[in-house]
């Protein structure tokens, strides 16, 4: 996973679409959710960013909790989670914010890295 930080983020927030997860190294929900985050990396590009390195990029998301996952693509997000998911709603949340076909045609694309 990409390790994004306050210089790198808006660059990698700008195209297409980007998982980005907020997290903390102290932040025991975070690290559970990793896994997860590791097996959607084959379908979309996923991303991270740690926020108490960073707390003025969570600021501009108001990330107030973690773990939080946003969706981006164009600089915009699309779509937050809060807190630890599994993977199976991870993927029926992707599913419903972009658009039909998009995140497996990612895969097919192979972009696969952030």
């Amino acid at each position: 996973m990409r390790e994004l930080d306050a210089g790198t983020f808006d660059a990698a927030i700008a195209g297409g679409p980007l998982l980005v997860d907020f997290w903390a190294p102290w932040c025991r929900p975070c690290l559970a959710l990793e896994p997860a985050l590791e097996q959607l990396a084959d379908r979309i590009p996923v991303a991270r960013l740690n926020i108490d390195d960073h707390p003025d990029v969570a600021a501009r998301y108001a990330v107030l909790s973690i773990p939080t996952v946003i969706l981006f693509s164009g600089g915009e997000p699309l779509g937050t989670l809060v807190g630890l998911r599994p993977l199976a709603h991870l993927e029926r949340w992707l599913d419903e914010v972009l658009p039909a076909g998009e995140v497996d045609g990612l895969a097919v694309q192979g972009h696969r890295d952030a």
